[in-house]
């Protein structure tokens, strides 16, 4: 698998990082979804860079323009509810792709240990298209391997792409140990080094789905 830290590069998706991990800007829900979709934008661009392109003629009003388009058939899938704003502005930027949702939470038992649980999945065929999961958070990355087995089940995707924009140390390396080696990318912004003994990512965010959102019962 390979890992691409955007954080790691000089440009306004800093500051977009910045504005959700702050506690004074994230009182404004509206700021905070609206950073998470931009924060989706701009990494689907960084996306569309990898995809494979065939050239186009397109007739204006003035004669003939020479161009490229992308031919990839895209399937872009979010994890519920946190995902939301991420897939919105993904899908700002490859608005013919297909879509999907993911039911899955944290079930918790004793000592913190908890299981996934997937209670819902709305999705297209995804065989052999480019496959772009997105969820805001990496805590353990147990959610993200969950949810990525359900969506192949059976099938094979032409190329994954996961979108998480903050992510752990552990999470990151459980990925690479449990999802296929070849045709997967992780798309991160900021890679946090601690956990909390409820699975937390520390300095993180918080709940990217209550910020986002509102609490929870």
């Amino acid at each position: 698998m390979e890992i691409i830290n955007l954080g790691e590069q000089k440009s306004v998706l800093n500051q977009y990082i910045v504005e959700i991990r702050d506690q004074i800007i994230q009182k404004d829900s509206m700021k905070f979804r609206k950073n998470l979709e931009r924060i989706g934008s701009f990494i689907a661009c960084e996306i569309s860079k990898t995809l494979e392109y065939k050239p186009l003629e397109v007739t204006t009003p003035l004669g003939i323009a020479q161009t490229t388009t992308y031919e990839n058939n895209i399937v872009i899938a979010s994890i519920l509810r946190a995902g939301i704003p991420l897939h919105d502005g993904i899908l700002n930027i490859f608005d013919r792709a297909q879509n999907a949702f993911i039911g899955a939470y944290r079930k918790y038992g004793k000592d913190n240990k908890f299981n996934i649980e997937v209670e819902y999945a709305s999705a297209p065929k995804i065989e052999d298209k480019v496959l772009i999961l997105a969820d805001t958070m990496l805590a353990t990355g147990s959610s993200l391997e969950v949810t990525y087995r359900k969506l192949c089940e059976n099938v094979q995707p032409h190329y994954t792409h996961l979108v998480c924009p903050i992510a752990s140390a552990y999470a990151v390396e459980y990925l690479q140990k449990h999802l296929p080696e070849e045709a997967i990318t992780l798309w991160v912004a900021a890679i946090d080094e601690e956990l909390t003994s409820r699975s937390y990512i520390v300095p993180g965010l918080g709940d990217a789905g209550d910020l986002a959102f509102g609490s929870k019962k």
